[in-house]
């Protein structure tokens, strides 16, 4: 089963965001493709991924994305992004060093939800929130909801990804062959000391994606962990950046959803 674009027209060459966006789709078909079937099983591999991106701390500093907002505990903001012609939302989430609990929803329409992602992480300062969300190339709107208590506050900021990082995202699908995992499956990547910044992509061939991605250090003991649901996971795929500083760092992805929803996973140190 593969997705078919249908009716896409470049309206003018000044439209670079837009056609980005369709060189990310195309990008996720030809992956697709280049298997015997949509979702062919990869065999395991004991060489650890590897790519040359390059996601630096200072891209996901708020200061850098945009109008940075101070949430308290069980309140909310959003952001509005009105413009159809641009796609991919650029999403940062920090705090004093204090835990960060925080639901991410991409609001399209007066009452259509189409995904949400629930960010948990121990340390807000040394490991932030950082995600890309895509706007369907619609009017959309992006709500952050602090829903840790209230003596957790938390600071985000949100706008339009710049397009070098939009590039590194469609990038990280050709450093490796990515993983296939089945509904309830699970699988895990370990990564070296050596390794600061963990990247993740998560997407399906159009059906639902529901899945867990967690940084473990030590046994069983996750330091961060992001939960989305969509019900179209190649139109929003899940991609995360992860602070991996010191030893023992591992990736544990976990798809939470039934048999006959399977995913794809893309992990990278950067």
């Amino acid at each position: 089963e593969q997705p078919i674009l249908k009716g896409i027209i470049i309206i003018s060459h000044q439209n670079k965001t837009l056609v980005s966006t369709m060189k990310f789709v195309s990008g996720l078909l030809v992956a697709l493709a280049a298997s015997a079937n949509a979702f062919s099983v990869n065999t395991p591999s004991a060489v650890r991924p590897a790519t040359s991106l390059k996601a630096s701390t200072d891209t996901w500093d708020l200061a850098n994305i945009g109008r940075s907002v101070r949430i308290e505990g069980m309140s909310r903001e959003h952001w509005e992004f009105p413009d159809p012609n641009q796609e991919i939302v650029q999403v940062g989430i920090d705090s004093n060093g204090r835990p960060i609990e925080a639901l991410i929803e991409l609001w399209i329409g007066p009452d259509w939800t189409p995904m949400k992602v629930k960010a948990y992480t121990e340390d807000g300062m040394m490991r932030p929130v950082q995600t890309l969300i895509g706007t369907r190339n619609k009017v959309a709107a992006i709500d952050i909801n602090n829903t840790g208590p209230g003596d957790f506050p938390l600071n985000a900021a949100a706008c339009y990804a710049k397009p070098s990082l939009t590039a590194q995202r469609q990038d990280l699908l050709t450093s490796n062959q990515g993983r296939y995992i089945e509904g309830g499956a699970i699988h895990s990547v370990n990564f070296d000391a050596s390794v600061d910044q963990i990247q993740v992509l998560l997407y399906t061939d159009t059906r639902q994606l529901n899945a867990q991605v967690e940084l473990l250090n030590g046994p069983n003991n996750f330091k961060q962990k992001y939960e989305v649901f969509t019900n179209n996971g190649l139109l929003n795929s899940l991609y995360v950046v992860f602070n991996s500083p010191g030893a023992g760092n591992v990736i544990r992805v976990t798809n939470l959803a039934p048999l006959e929803f399977p995913c794809k996973a893309f992990i990278a140190a950067a």
